[in-house]
């Protein structure tokens, strides 16, 4: 199995923080109250295969700030494998990324990310230009500092998100039974459509007690798409005010993935 889509299965439940170009090209970008410096999400990662059940794999974790000249918003994300997963693949798993958003229109405009599975450590800056439409993609090797940077260079739109940025957009969008919409991701300079149906309106068990939420299916795999694997997605989003994501369900080749929402931490006052 390549490293490459194992890191893509373990942070496949990051395809909710998608941006929904169908959804916010019909009328202007609300302001962005939902995201709020000083805001924490933490969630579990479990595994269930046969009698591996509800064995905890990894850890996510999200936290949103203002940056130094108070004209933006940082995100950072960090993704942590541990137990059984490291030991199927025999390597350690850490994703750290780092979006800076702009305050005004609400776009992504810088991505710095390191990824490292065991002894290969990767660094790369997606840099999005909006006066020219396209993003660019450069990935480094930090331990072989002669070796020449990877480039990719793709077209975007004029209100672009990276995997890590989306949730915050998604988080504005209204919600309803039967919605259907088509997000757009901008992973690693590459861009990938995702067609996404709202299929039902469920209660679920979370950390913030019986909680109302949105089911949603993004269609993220099959030939072509985000993984080019066999398997089925559900992501649940609280029905509410913050409309928290509360957890993912993941059917995969290899057994159930299961992301669940574990600590909340909101600023003082917020």
């Amino acid at each position: 199995m390549r490293a490459n889509w194992v890191t893509r299965l373990f942070f496949l439940f990051l395809l909710f923080f998608v941006y929904s170009e169908w959804v916010f090209l019909q009328s202007a970008p609300p302001k962005p109250e939902i995201l709020l410096p000083g805001e924490t999400l933490v969630y579990e990662v479990k595994f269930s295969k046969s009698i591996l059940r509800g064995i905890s794999i990894g850890t996510l974790s999200f936290s949103v700030s203002k940056s130094v000249d108070n004209k933006s918003y940082e995100i950072k994300f960090e993704g942590r494998s541990k137990g059984i997963l490291v030991s199927l693949f025999g390597k350690k798993i850490l994703q750290v990324f780092h979006s800076v958003i702009d305050e005004e229109k609400f776009r992504v405009l810088k991505t710095l990310k390191r990824d490292e599975q065991g002894d290969r450590i990767r660094d790369s800056e997606a840099i999005f230009d909006y006066n020219q439409m396209k993003v660019v993609f450069t990935e480094i090797d930090p331990k072989d500092p002669l070796k020449p940077p990877r480039r990719i260079s793709s077209e975007i739109a004029e209100e672009t998100h990276d995997l890590v940025s989306g949730v915050y957009r998604l988080r504005q969008v209204p919600l309803e039974v039967g919605k259907t919409f088509e997000t757009v991701v901008s992973d690693s300079g590459l861009v990938y459509k995702i067609p996404v149906k709202v299929t039902a309106r469920e209660k679920q068990d979370t950390v913030l007690g019986d909680v109302w939420c949105y089911r949603i299916e993004p269609e993220v795999f099959g030939k072509g798409r985000f993984i080019e694997q066999e398997g089925k997605m559900v992501i649940w989003i609280a029905d509410n005010e913050r409309k928290i994501p509360v957890g993912s369900r993941l059917e995969t080749e290899i057994g159930r993935i299961e992301v669940k929402l574990k600590k909340v931490q909101i600023a003082q006052g917020k």
